[in-house]
């Protein structure tokens, strides 16, 4: 399948499962912190998946990598992806801090943990909600290293895996509080074919 042919059904497809998936997010990020969050419309696109360190800004810029193993009607990988001055601003944000030392302790580590698991079952749930099918997402698991090393994991797989990811850019801010972060849904090669399929594009 040529992503470049890619047409414009399957975009707004894709588009209408990263707005239910934000606005979900959206709902249970404010909750968590009992404050309004604005979260932007999501950039939706198809990747290769070579092309996500170009999209991270570099293989070697720092960034806390949030990974999960996808299984049910369709296998693969999700990873959530924060640079690291949006995962301070993250846990700023979620524990109410005007300033932070810029380390991140465990205990961030595992708030940041938790928000990447409401993104990503949102956007799983979105997907399952316009497809049908049945998916589910394990328990996460989060490192702070460069862009390319955390990559290095699903990388491992990849001949496991196909070439083709779906790449949802997830912006959101409390008050002056920005915070950017990428999840990359990365099917095996059959899945990528069937979520395809029951999107409508065979």
């Amino acid at each position: 399948m040529n992503i470049d042919n890619m047409n414009s059904m399957l975009l707004d497809v894709l588009k209408e499962i990263g707005n239910i998936g934000s606005g979900n997010a959206a709902t249970a990020l404010a909750s968590m912190i009992d404050k309004k969050v604005d979260m932007d419309v999501p950039q939706v696109k198809i990747l290769e998946f070579k092309d996500i360190t170009d999209v991270l800004g570099g293989a070697e810029i720092p960034v806390v990598g949030i990974y999960f193993e996808m299984s049910g009607d369709i296998d693969g990988n999700i990873m959530f992806i924060l640079n690291y001055e949006s995962a301070v601003n993250l846990v700023n944000m979620l524990f109410n801090r005007a300033n932070s030392n810029d380390n991140l302790e465990e205990m961030d580590m595992s708030a940041l943990s938790e928000v990447g698991n409401i993104l990503a079952a949102s956007y799983i749930n979105s997907l399952s909600s316009l497809t049908g099918m049945t998916l589910k997402i394990s328990i996460p698991s989060i490192n702070i290293d460069m862009a390319g090393a955390i990559l290095s994991v699903p990388a491992v797989e990849f001949g496991q895996l196909g070439d083709k990811i779906l790449f949802i850019e997830t912006q959101f801010e409390e008050d002056d509080k920005r915070v950017a972060g990428d999840l990359f849904l990365i099917p095996k090669i059959d899945s990528f074919g069937k979520m395809m399929k029951k999107l409508g594009v065979s």
